[in-house]
């Protein structure tokens, strides 16, 4: 949503690639304003019962109409709440739902849920007043994953709780597959993609080894130097798939404003 909804608002994909990409995570979506005034506003319907949401090519006049020319990614989790801008209805639903579009330039933001069988909904809601916006470097993203990735590993072994499993690489292998597959713009950055798909990769790992529980642990004390152990690779994880989506962002951006 991000990176394509950034493509089509800086003229770089038409709305049929936009449409034809979110299709690949769902077979429909709709999308519904939080509050009346909202719905107003954008010209969008709100959240009462007799409103029906529309479908999802009226999102992308909805944020043109409200100017917006940015994006950001939150991945947001208890005791890491950063870009949801606090307490209000926004940061809630973005935390509930574990993912969110921040629309800075516009003071909007984007939440995804599943609401029926193949049906995503977004959700658009008026931020409140936001901190800054997080500078998130791709290499400085990309070095912190491999490195905590590296430091889990030692962790395990030192602790005497990891353990090999038959099978493993074949399980990860299906877990990535498993991930719907995603196009994107024909002009965003190869190192972005590149990080993306480490990151999946990465993920994948880490279901395995949740999977896996204990994990070879065999006491309280272990299985909780397991899950610090594996803590911030999750974490790095987050941080590499928002940083690669923050570059794709200001690649689309910088090509617009050159052409």
């Amino acid at each position: 949503m991000v990176v394509w909804a950034a493509a089509w608002l800086n003229g770089a994909a038409a709305s049929d690639d936009f449409l034809d990409a979110l299709g690949a995570w769902a077979e429909a979506h709709d999308v519904r304003a939080a509050d009346d005034d909202l719905a107003a506003r954008l010209d969008l319907p709100g959240p009462g019962p007799q409103d029906t949401p529309v479908g999802l090519a009226l999102l992308l006049p909805a944020l043109r109409k409200a100017g917006v020319w940015d994006g950001e990614l939150i991945l947001p989790v208890a005791g890491d709440v950063r870009g949801t801008g606090g307490a209000g209805d926004f940061g809630r639903a973005a935390l509930r739902h574990g993912e969110a579009v921040v629309l800075r330039s516009a003071g909007l933001g984007l939440v995804p849920h599943t609401v029926a069988d193949g049906v995503v909904r977004w959700t658009v809601f008026e931020l409140g007043e936001m901190p800054p916006a997080e500078h998130l470097p791709i290499g400085e993203a990309e070095h912190g994953m491999s490195s905590a990735m590296r430091e889990a590993a030692s962790t395990l072994i030192d602790l005497d709780i990891a353990k090999h499993r038959p099978g493993v690489r074949a399980e990860i292998a299906e877990t990535v597959s498993n991930r719907p597959a995603s196009s994107w713009p024909e002009t965003v950055p190869q190192r972005s993609l590149r990080v993306l798909q480490r990151a999946s990769e990465v993920e994948a790992i880490l279901w395995v080894a949740t999977d896996d529980a204990p994990g070879g642990a065999l006491s309280a004390s272990a299985t909780r130097a397991r899950v610090d152990a594996l803590k911030p690779l999750f974490d790095s994880v987050r941080l590499a798939r928002r940083s690669a989506v923050a570059e794709m962002v200001r690649i689309l951006a910088d090509q617009a404003q050159q052409s």
